[in-house]
C-alpha cells in the first residue's frame, strides 16, 4: 500500500496533479474486479471453452456447405445466374417469397437486379418450388433450403408424382421463311 501512496502523490496528468482521492478510488475498484475475477466460479468459464470447439465446428461446416453450394451453382448453371452473388441473393429472394415477406423480397430483388443477376432465374427457380411444395416439411429445417437449392440448380426440376404440366419450354426460333412456290432459289 506504500508505494501506492507515494504514486498518488506524485501521479500529474497534463501537467496538474490528479487528486489523490480519485486515483485510489480507481484503483480500489480495479482491485475490487481482480479479487472478485479470482474468487469467482471457473465453471462458466470451463463451459464457454467446451463450447466454443464445437460452435467453431459448427462454424466451420456451415462456411464450407455454402462453399460447397456455389460451386455446385457455378458448375450446373451457365452465365450470371451462377455466380456466387447472384445465388446468395436469388435463393434469399425465392425464401422470403415462399415465406410471404415480399417487402423484404423486393429488397433483395433490387440488389439482385444491381448485381447484374437474371430475373427470370428467380421466376423459374421460385415456380420449381411453387411444384415442389407439398415436400416440403417446415418441422424439418432444412427441406426447404435443400428444396431452393435444388430449384436453384435445375429450375425445370419435377416432383415424381406430379399433376403439374411439365414447364413451357421456349418457342422454337422462327423458321427462315421458304422461298414460295415457283419463285427462284437463290
Amino acid at each position: 500500500m506504500g508505494h501506492h501512496v507515494s504514486l498518488l502523490k506524485t501521479a500529474r496528468i497534463f501537467g496538474t496533479t490528479v487528486p489523490a482521492f480519485l486515483l485510489a478510488a480507481s484503483l480500489g475498484i480495479a482491485s475490487l474486479g481482480i479479487a472478485s475475477a479470482q474468487t469467482g466460479s471457473e465453471k462458466p468459464q470451463d463451459q464457454g471453452k467446451a463450447a466454443a470447439p464445437a460452435a467453431a465446428a459448427q462454424d466451420n461446416r456451415e462456411a464450407q456447405k455454402r462453399t460447397d453450394e456455389f460451386a455446385e451453382a457455378a458448375k450446373a448453371i451457365n452465365g450470371p445466374a451462377g455466380n456466387p452473388e447472384c445465388v446468395w441473393l436469388g435463393r434469399r429472394v425465392v425464401n422470403l417469397m415462399w415465406r410471404d415477406d415480399l417487402d423484404t423480397a423486393f429488397r433483395h430483388l433490387d440488389l439482385y437486379d444491381r448485381f447484374g443477376c437474371p430475373g427470370g432465374h428467380v421466376q423459374a427457380a421460385f415456380r420449381c418450388l411453387v411444384r415442389f411444395g407439398a415436400t416440403i416439411d417446415n418441422k424439418i429445417p432444412d427441406t426447404l433450403n435443400t428444396r431452393i437449392q435444388a430449384c436453384w440448380i435445375n429450375p425445370s426440376a419435377q416432383p415424381q408424382d406430379s399433376n403439374f404440366p411439365p414447364p413451357a419450354s421456349p418457342p422454337p426460333p422462327p423458321a427462315a421463311a421458304a422461298p414460295a412456290k415457283g419463285a427462284p432459289a437463290k
